[in-house]
């Protein structure tokens, strides 16, 4: 008898580690959506919603630099560049009356949408993350609000 029981807690613990293995190796995808929001004066600027299904293989536009290797990188800018992507009109922050309280609106219904898209693809929200360049002075009239939404999905 205590054969079986010692027996039935080794096949536990080895099936438990072989589970934990198995989700160990599991792969995800990851996808980034980019808002980036004027926040130019006089509603001049441009804000957009983008994500694309193309994808680049970080590795054949990296170099490694050391003491011993100081090789310049060569890949070319043209080979980045993504020309496949999803481009959703976002109105800007501002107009000639100021801040405009009804284009952020509209804007959190468009993004709201697609992140609500990208959930019911099996997509599941890991990441937000947000930055602004904004007005530094009476010369310069340039800003962007940026938002990244990050996500994963267990590959198939």
């Amino acid at each position: 008898m205590k054969k079986i029981v010692s027996l039935i807690i080794l096949i536990v613990l080895i099936s438990k580690s072989a589970i934990a293995q198995d989700t160990a190796k599991q792969l995800y995808e990851i996808k980034v959506i980019t808002s980036v929001e004027s926040i130019v004066s006089s509603g001049l600027g441009r804000s957009r919603l983008i994500s694309t299904d193309d994808e680049r293989n970080y590795e054949k536009f990296t170099s490694n630099q050391s003491e011993d290797s100081t090789t310049r990188n060569k890949s070319k800018r043209k080979d980045i560049r993504v020309k496949n992507f999803e481009e959703t009109k976002l109105l800007n922050f501002f107009n000639l009356g100021g801040i405009r309280f009804q284009n952020i609106a509209a804007n959190d219904a468009l993004i709201s949408s697609k992140l609500t898209t990208m959930l019911s693809k099996g997509w599941e929200l890991m990441f937000v993350t947000s930055a602004v360049e904004s007005d530094a002075g009476h010369k310069d009239n340039n800003g962007i609000f940026i938002t990244r939404y990050i996500f994963k999905r267990k590959m198939n």
